[in-house]
């Protein structure tokens, strides 16, 4: 016999009071900490509560009762609904403070170390248009609002060509307009998009793994140059050359135009060939004089312009003379280790991926640089003490490493190699101060600088500057 389904209340004029970590609001109610999305510190709602647990709830706005005075208006006609950009609705300049405040809660609640006071957020000089890359999906099952759903319309057509609803893996919502990129990223998607349901060619169908149009990769460097990857998920050439085709006659400015015909039932294409339909492999990204060419698998920090930032404090904590060995770790394509190269004797980078390195190498010698040298590996197999004996004893580290952070392994050897100075970039505060916490038995923190990568989300990122006791 089925278990019946708890009844969950409606609590009548509760009160947001401040802003979660993961980005949602929260208030309390009977000693509960309730995390709410899409509220902002100072609403009085009627709230749905969605879920009870022992320490915590979730619920969702029934109805506003009285709006915060911190309230703007949304910018995009998706909000609330695609799930991304879920801090439209508070003003950019509290967007800072509360992600200056999530790297002070960090250092203070899990380093637990002494630091110096945190230099303010440095936020992004744009906050819409931002993105160099996106990814849309096509999908035979466009995702309803619950507008259209409680309207009685019928909707024959439920092609659609945008993003992945969160919760709903199947659900695709259309997109119109999207405020992350560039009006060109819009231009070639809507067309795309108008083509394909002109031609009668068929969406993706992501239960059965069918359907001929299935994603579209749309890159826009500050350099002008775009690059657009269309995949497909049937080998009929004669539609694709269509397809092809009309873009290069609509888009004549794209740079590189690639395909890609994945059969697979996941959607990764790092392990597909690219195939050329137009133009070059790569564009170009430009940083005070260097050039950084990017393929279609290459990785780079998707905020160009805050990029350069990021990048620039980066190099001013390692305090490099030109006469440094420098480590890059986990050095994706190799921006960072091009970027401080100048001002450093050599510098040695390490990467998970090796495709990441082939580029990191290419960067180099597309710039002319040849004091980098560039090794491909799982960091705790690669950076090893032998590594440190054969390759000379650091100067400076500079580690920028995924989410989760730096493995224990690799703290240790970051430890036994003691280098004078070490830069730590994070796009995770909180396993940020975890490591820190580490590393404080031999290296004290000397600055602390937020940047804001990301506006409209709570991501934040963090560079920390460390000094040998």
């Amino acid at each position: 016999m089925a278990r019946k389904r708890k009844v969950l209340p409606v609590v009548e004029n509760f009160e947001i009071t401040g802003v979660a970590a993961e980005g949602k609001s929260l208030g309390r109610w009977n000693d509960l900490v309730v995390f709410v999305p899409y509220g902002a510190p100072g609403d009085i709602i009627d709230l749905k509560v969605t879920r009870k647990k022992h320490s915590f709830a979730e619920g969702e706005i029934a109805r506003m009762v009285k709006p915060s005075d911190l309230r703007v208006e949304p910018f995009c006609e998706h909000f609330g609904v695609c799930g991304g950009c879920k801090w439209q609705h508070l003003p950019y300049e509290f967007q800072l403070q509360c992600k200056q405040q999530q790297v002070v809660d960090a250092m203070e609640r899990i380093a637990k170390i002494e630091i110096p006071e945190i230099n303010p957020i440095l936020g992004s000089a744009e906050t819409k248009r931002y993105r160099n890359k996106l990814e849309f999906t096509f999908s035979n099952k466009c995702w309803l609002t619950r507008e259209q759903l409680e309207s009685g319309a019928e909707f024959p057509d439920r092609n659609a060509l945008g993003f992945h609803i969160p919760g709903a893996f199947d659900k695709v919502l259309n997109i119109n307009q999207c405020w992350l990129q560039d009006d060109i990223s819009d231009e070639i998607r809507l067309f795309i998009r108008d083509y394909a349901v002109k031609q009668g060619y068929s969406f993706y169908d992501i239960r059965n793994n069918e359907g001929l149009m299935r994603m579209i990769m749309v890159r826009v460097a500050s350099t002008g140059e775009i690059m657009l990857v269309v995949v497909f998920s049937e080998p009929n050439q004669a539609a694709i050359d269509d397809v092809m085709g009309a873009i290069k006659e609509r888009f004549p400015q794209i740079t590189s135009l690639i395909y890609v015909v994945n059969l697979k039932v996941n959607d990764n294409i790092a392990d597909q060939e690219m195939i050329l339909f137009s133009g070059r492999d790569y564009i170009e990204e430009e940083m005070e004089g260097l050039k950084f060419r990017i393929g279609p698998k290459s990785f780079y920090q998707t905020n160009s312009k805050q990029a350069y930032e990021l990048y620039k404090v980066a190099r001013r904590m390692a305090k490099l003379t030109g006469n440094e060995l420098v480590y890059d770790l986990y050095t994706g394509t190799g921006t960072i280790a091009n970027f401080v190269s100048r001002q450093a004797r050599q510098v040695i980078g390490i990467e998970y991926v090796p495709e990441a390195i082939e580029d990191a190498k290419l960067n180099s010698r597309v710039n002319g640089i040849d004091n980098t040298l560039f090794y491909a590996g799982d960091m705790k197999d690669v950076l090893t003490d032998a590594f440190v004996v054969e390759h000379g004893r650091p100067e400076v580290m500079i580690v920028d490493p995924p989410r989760a952070g730096m493995h224990e392994d690799v703290v240790n050897v970051i430890l036994n190699a003691e280098p004078e100075r070490i830069v730590y970039v994070s796009c995770n505060p909180a396993t940020q101060a975890r490591d820190l916490a580490m590393l404080d038995v031999k290296y004290r923190v000397v600055e602390i600088q937020p940047v804001d990568m990301f506006p409209h989300t709570h991501h934040v990122e963090n560079v920390v500057g460390l000094e040998l006791k």
